[in-house]
């Protein structure tokens, strides 16, 4: 009782999963994928064995549609299941089984795969579609998310909102680089939580991606001054120590600042 996208990066590298749906933690029930391999939301009367099973059949290079085919093959509550896969190249493949609750259904492209059920009508997938084709100068979780708005903004699950979840992988992408999760965010219990996704994406950006080399300012001269009177102010003997107690550590780099670390350091106020 669900709607998600499951896509691929325009350079292939990251696949992921964005959901959003009028039931509890949707999170932990519909998104798998990891780096390399595959990615696949399993929704409606969801059968969560399909995310180990679907992520095995993908390590074998078998095509998303192939993936499918052999999942619900197997699986004799088809008729109620909802699925989509995306492999590292090809199509994204959809399945919506015949008894699965109206409005139901999906569409699928190279990279995607778009599904929904007891959806408020075909438009939400429809918008989904155009959002994600329209969005292929942004990075995967933003592209995911801004089809789930399109979505959720064309009617969503018929029945409200309650959670979303958006989930990317990508080889190292993770906290220092030392895991392939690239996004991990979720929305358990909220009533606008594709909205409230959105602002906890542009926390994730500051938090945990990388600064734009083409951005950095050398920490010479008057800035570098400042910077050292900042963090002195602040009760900190370097920017490092104050940027790790204010988790902007990822986006720190050797003899350069930041400009969004700069404006956070401007704007830090010393504690009473």
């Amino acid at each position: 009782m669900t709607f998600s996208i499951v896509g691929r990066s325009a350079d292939g590298q990251s696949l992921g999963v964005a959901v959003a749906s009028k039931f509890l933690a949707v999170g932990a029930v519909v998104p798998a994928a990891v780096s390399g391999v595959g990615a696949l939301a399993t929704q409606a009367f969801a059968n969560l064995a399909f995310r180990e099973q679907g992520l095995a059949l993908l390590r074998t290079g078998t095509a998303a549609a192939d993936v499918i085919a052999g999942l619900v093959a197997a699986d004799p509550g088809r008729a109620q299941r909802q699925v989509g896969v995306v492999a590292p190249t090809g199509p994204g493949a959809s399945y919506t089984g015949p008894e699965c609750f109206a409005w139901a259904g999906g569409v699928t492209g190279d990279g995607y795969a778009i599904q929904g059920n007891i959806l408020t009508g075909p438009e939400v997938v429809a918008e989904m579609e155009r959002a994600w084709l329209a969005g292929s100068a942004l990075s995967l979780p933003r592209r995911l998310h801004a089809a789930l708005a399109a979505g959720d903004a064309a009617g969503g699950d018929s029945r409200g909102r309650q959670s979303a979840a958006l989930y990317s992988v990508r080889h190292g992408a993770g906290y220092g680089g030392a895991t392939d999760t690239e996004i991990d965010l979720r929305v358990d219990d909220d009533p606008d939580p594709v909205g409230r996704m959105s602002q906890l994406i542009s926390l994730w950006e500051l938090y945990f991606t990388k600064p734009d080399p083409t951005t950095l300012l050398p920490l010479v001269d008057d800035l570098a001054h400042e910077v050292h009177e900042r963090v002195t102010a602040l009760g900190y003997t370097s920017l490092a120590a104050w940027a790790g107690v204010e988790n902007l550590e990822e986006r720190l780099t050797d003899g350069a600042v930041d400009p969004l670390v700069l404006e956070q350091l401007r704007a830090a106020k010393p504690k009473p």
